[in-house]
């Protein structure tokens, strides 16, 4: 017997409400949920770029832990040999080195020089090494690795925000910084010993940083001498997707790319206008080198071939047949899928630089 009040016909009718709310709620959740993806922890949407586009990359958020006010020796000091890679960076007469070795396995180091907070980023997977001004809109933040990707290159996190940022846009592009950008700073890519030529005194990176790391080998073995890429990027296939490239943009959206092995044909130096601004490219290919004098605003970056192409699609390529391509660098553009490298008969030098080719 049906409870008090309640007549069978009208219980039906509740039932079927109840399952029709049921599934409005799950269809609801479903929407919101493609709405509101979440990776590693983190909620990708709103986003500026596809959420679908952004991937793991194996580790968990900070399984690739960031460094934060490592100690530093002299150069006297360090253990680093001459011919190591480093990120070297000069501020207020102040100088620093950032062994490529050690960057491998942290990709951030959270420091300060000359009273001035900076961020020094590697991204082993697509060669870029640029270093930013911690302060934004006058905020210190502190950055970790998420351990996502867009287009193969590294996705930082701050700390202050949980925001995502894009280590190439130089942007936020999730979180409540959406949209902000992080000050660029000039820094230079070359062997240890070299930037102990340019700087005597300068302090280095020290392997102590309280991580049991093998800071003499590699994690990604030949990565930087093959042509495999661990994850599916648009490919611009005129060069080796390791060459070593440096990249001109600005504001503006005007880009150029500068590929090593084009520089090196052209003498070792190109001098042109980029934007009706004044630029100088040289390659000094046995030190595996660049140098780049160009005004303030042109944000220099250097990297690998196939990243700058992939995040800069409709960037002009200097190639030293010509004067230059002037439009869109994209004959021959396809995707390269993960999986087995391809043959290669690029040589690598260091482990951590390919010889351009």
């Amino acid at each position: 017997m049906p409870p008090f009040g309640c007549r069978p016909s009208h219980r039906w009718s509740l039932f079927a409400r109840g399952v029709s709310l049921v599934v409005v709620a799950i269809f609801v959740a479903g929407r919101q949920a493609l709405a509101d993806p979440t990776r590693n922890g983190f909620v990708l949407a709103p986003s500026s770029m596809p959420a679908e586009e952004i991937l793991p990359g194996g580790p968990p958020r900070d399984g690739i832990p960031a460094l934060f006010d490592p100690p530093t020796t002299s150069a006297e000091s360090s253990p680093f040999a001459a011919e190591e890679f480093v990120i070297g960076v000069a501020i207020g007469g102040e100088a620093r080195a950032y062994p490529l070795a050690i960057l491998e396995w942290h990709e951030l180091v959270n420091d300060t020089l000359a009273g001035r907070p900076i961020l020094v980023s590697y991204c082993p997977l697509c060669g870029t090494a640029m270093v930013f001004d911690r302060r934004v809109r006058g905020g210190l933040r502190s950055f970790g690795v998420s351990g996502l990707l867009y287009l193969s290159d590294l996705l930082l996190y701050d700390r202050e925000t949980r925001s995502l940022w894009s280590q190439v846009k130089a942007s936020a592009v999730t979180g409540a910084s959406l949209g902000e950008r992080l000050v660029l700073l000039r820094s230079s890519l070359l062997r240890l010993g070299e930037w102990r030529a340019l700087h005597p005194s300068t302090s280095v990176l020290s392997p102590e940083t309280g991580h049991a790391r093998q800071y003499g080998r590699s994690p990604y073995g030949d990565y930087a001498k093959s042509e495999e890429l661990f994850f599916p990027v648009p490919l611009d296939r005129r060069h080796h997707p390791k060459t070593p490239t440096v990249g001109l943009r600005l504001a503006s959206g005007h880009a150029r790319a500068y590929p090593a092995i084009e520089v090196v044909k052209a003498g070792g130096t190109v001098a042109e206008r980029f934007a009706d601004r004044e630029v100088r490219i040289r390659f000094d290919p046995e030190k595996e080198a660049f140098s780049v004098e160009a005004p303030p605003d042109v944000e220099v970056i250097e990297g690998y071939y196939f990243a700058w192409l992939a995040f800069h699609p409709e960037s002009s390529v200097f190639e030293s047949d010509a004067d230059g391509v002037v439009g869109p660098a994209r004959d021959g553009a396809a995707t390269l899928e993960a999986g087995p490298p391809g043959a290669s008969d690029t040589e690598g030098r260091s482990g951590h630089r390919a010889k351009p080719r």
